[in-house]
């Protein structure tokens, strides 16, 4: 099976309960995928049907999310706040070190042009 294809079991539940269908059945599932020409395993598809019957997809997600908080995460964040900070003290520097390029180019040509 296709990496893509992992989850189009799931995806086509969400996409009926999305549609207004609060409790889809495989038959509803089928219908979705085959329209879109994507093939049915049978034994995947009883497993999902199995592990969602009965339960609220609204529950599902939350459960899901739940399941992701918990996921470390935390490295990126202190990062970027950081290199904000960081970024702030360097704009000064660059600032002051522009002006005095400035004056260096300026007194580069020592009063006479290459054209002159």
């Amino acid at each position: 099976v296709s990496k893509r294809l992992k989850m189009r079991y799931v995806a086509a539940y969400l996409l009926a309960a999305l549609g207004g269908n609060g409790n889809p059945s495989a038959e509803d599932i089928k219908a979705i995928l085959s329209s879109v020409g994507v093939g049915i395993e049978e034994d995947k598809l009883a497993f999902v049907m199995k592990e969602l019957k009965g339960k609220s997809i609204n529950d599902v997600i939350a459960s899901g999310a739940g399941k992701l908080a918990s996921v470390p995460a935390g490295g990126a964040a202190v990062a970027s706040s950081g290199g904000a900070a960081a970024a702030e003290e360097a704009a000064p520097v660059e600032e002051e070190k522009a002006a005095s390029d400035s004056e260096e180019e300026s007194d580069d040509d020592m009063g006479f042009s290459l054209f002159d």
